[in-house]
């Protein structure tokens, strides 16, 4: 009989990944973070708004979450543990922000930002790529003018396509709210682009690639300097 082949740590699940990172296994770190980049960073961006601060509060999130791991229980799933640290984490940098007056998030300068158009492959019609940036311009500043509740569930459920009872979990919501909450956001976003673009793919706020990659490696560094 053929030996099966072993399984890469990166194909490895949740609790197997943190039993592996708890035994200080770099790669498990690693491919935790590659997992949940993307989910996390849109998370912390939803509540910020800004890219810089969520990729800095992420990064600190990830952190915390490495010096804690021992007290993950497995009472709810991994991925809702983190993302809770990530929200705190950033919810504290918001609520810090706020009494800083000098430095509000809706003023602090903005990072110029080149969103990739989650399609993976390569797009040759610049003026499609164009409009396809344009659009998701678009949607990021209609999300981000969203009232935070509002902000929130609408990026989980649509955004990161999480179940009704997923987000009800994650922000401790009843599932009626939930879905009250995202009628509500679906409604605004309408107001605000319907008449400008119509019906669109909300794929926005990407963190992959080379972004991914650096914070990552970021984290790792940390991890070891510490």
């Amino acid at each position: 009989m053929a030996q099966r082949a072993e399984i890469s740590v990166a194909e490895r699940n949740d609790h197997e990944l943190v039993a592996l990172a708890l035994a200080r296994d770099p790669e498990a770190f690693r491919a935790i973070m590659r997992r949940y980049n993307q989910r996390l960073f849109r998370i912390a961006r939803g509540i910020l708004r800004d890219d810089v601060m969520a990729e800095d509060a992420l990064q600190e999130a990830y952190l915390k979450a490495f010096r804690h791991l021992a007290e993950f229980e497995g009472a709810s799933a991994f991925s809702t543990w983190l993302t809770r640290i990530v929200m705190n984490e950033a919810l504290g940098r918001l609520r810090k922000a706020r009494r800083t007056p000098e430095v509000s998030v809706d003023s602090a300068p903005m990072q110029s930002r080149v969103l990739d158009f989650p399609t993976g492959s390569p797009i040759d019609n610049p003026e499609t790529s164009m409009a396809q940036r344009q659009i998701l311009k678009l949607v990021e500043e209609a999300t981000d003018k969203l009232p935070e509740e509002f902000r929130l569930v609408f990026i989980a459920r649509v955004i990161e396509e999480m179940s009704v009872e997923e987000t009800a979990e994650l922000l401790s919501l009843k599932p009626e709210t939930v879905r009250s909450r995202l009628h509500r956001a679906r409604a605004l976003l309408r107001r605000e682009l319907d008449e400008l673009i119509g019906p669109i793919a909300l794929d926005a706020f990407p963190f992959a690639g080379w972004k991914c990659d650096r914070l990552t490696e970021k984290v790792m560094g940390e991890l070891m300097r510490r």
